[in-house]
């Protein structure tokens, strides 16, 4: 058997794929769905495709989704994994619940299960409803998100306003029971008309039970705690933890990108600011300075030798956020920070550049997308869901972070297993 994963954004596919690869099974990373079949993918346990799906147009989200899945399956891919993001960014129209649809219709499938808990970052459901390090996921700081606000903490609700079929919910005390009583209790739901199950989760343990009871639906959807029960449920698994030491960064020049503008990623830059060369970048030179990326470019080559990696960021609190948008609108402001970064990383990448830190989903997408990169693999563990990877027969590496994943010192762990014995 081999799973194929389709992520509805780029940091969202590192994450899961690291997930699989620290459980034990081998994976490789696409950006965007290949157009023809490709011999690396031969002999790997998972393929994980990265899109860029999560706040499009429903209609493109599902087209993409579609064609990821119609590759996949022409890759030998026989169980398929919908990973979306661990706090359910998505609006009241979609596109979790449409992407479902369009791929259970797909498969044949009627149902499926709903499973975006992550206990080791703190996302839990209890009761039916997500949350956030001990915050309701309406009352965490996703509730101001820019483009994806969440407004409810129960995924039943969410799940059927965004979606053609019915949700229940499933509690932990059916969950506790073990694998076999969860599948008993699904499968009852499911013949009384549930198209999607909502599972509580709140510990490993719990995500284990989960993956063993889900193991025969073709189709699961969920954020990445559930892909380390499915790799802990596979008999025959072709890596080991002790190689993913061999795919570590070495010493080279290196920069630190940051375009969220999470509460976490706001917390991590303002303490990398006390540490380490930055630069913030201004959003009217952004659209009205057609030098301004080779500006940038020259100030980040100036500051190499340095301990830390210098930082350009467009990171900024939400106060400040929300005047930058009005000044210059929303769609418009973000576009052009991320054409900016996509072009200066790319002019980076031309001067010599090879570590790239990225923070923030669509900036990981831009940046990757800048500089080529086709195919991932998956190193060391940076935290969880956020490994070191290395582009395929490339020595570009890229530690790639959604907003608000990692510990405050993120940037700086990133850069501690970075390797200094055989410097480039």
């Amino acid at each position: 058997m081999r799973i194929g994963v389709i992520a509805d954004d780029f940091t969202g596919a590192t994450d899961i794929a690291s997930f699989l690869v620290v459980n034990g099974l081998s994976a490789i990373q696409y950006s965007g769905t290949p157009k023809k079949t490709i011999n690396t993918a031969a002999s790997t346990d998972a393929i994980v495709i990265s899109l860029k799906s999560r706040s499009c147009l429903v209609n493109e989200a599902i087209s993409d989704s579609l064609e990821a899945l119609e590759w996949l399956k022409a890759q030998g891919c026989s169980k398929f994994y919908f990973k979306y993001c661990s706090t359910f960014d998505s609006t009241s129209q979609g596109n979790i619940g449409p992407v479902t649809d369009a791929l259970l219709e797909a498969l044949n499938c009627k149902h499926t299960i709903v499973c975006p808990a992550l206990p080791v970052n703190g996302r839990c459901v209890i009761n039916g409803h997500l949350f956030v390090n001990h915050q309701r996921l309406n009352e965490s700081g996703m509730k101001d998100h820019p483009v994806t606000p969440m407004l409810e903490s129960k995924v039943e609700l969410l799940m059927n306003n965004q979606s053609k079929g019915l949700a229940t919910s499933v509690f932990y005390n059916d969950v506790e029971k073990g694998s076999e009583h969860l599948k008993k209790t699904m499968d009852t739901l499911f013949d009384k008309g549930s198209n999607y199950i909502v599972v509580d989760a709140f510990t490993d343990q719990h995500l284990n039970i989960i993956a063993q009871a889900s193991f025969e639906l073709p189709l699961v959807t969920g954020g990445s705690g559930l892909a380390a029960g499915i790799a802990q449920s596979f008999k025959n698994k072709s890596l080991r933890k002790t190689q993913l030491k061999s795919i570590t960064p070495l010493a080279a020049p290196s920069v630190v990108i940051s375009g969220s503008c999470s509460q976490m990623t706001n917390a991590q830059v303002n303490m990398y600011l006390n540490l380490a060369p930055h630069f913030q970048v201004d959003v009217g030179e952004c659209i009205n300075n057609s030098a301004y990326d080779d500006e940038i470019c020259q100030w980040v080559l100036n500051h190499q030798n340095t301990d830390l990696a210098p930082l350009v960021y467009a990171t900024a609190p939400k106060e400040q956020l929300k005047i930058t948008q009005n000044k210059y609108g929303e769609e418009k402001s973000s576009a052009a920070v991320e054409a900016l970064f996509a072009k200066v990383c790319k002019k980076l990448q031309y001067a010599g550049v090879k570590n790239f830190v990225v923070a923030g989903g669509e900036t990981s997408g831009s940046v990757t997308k800048a500089l080529d990169v086709e195919a991932l693999e998956i190193g060391a563990q940076i935290v969880p869901g956020v490994p070191w990877v290395k582009a395929l027969n490339t020595s570009i590496f890229l530690a790639l972070k959604s907003g608000n994943f990692g510990d405050i010192d993120f940037f700086i762990k990133a850069q501690q297993l970075i390797t200094h014995k055989n410097t480039q």
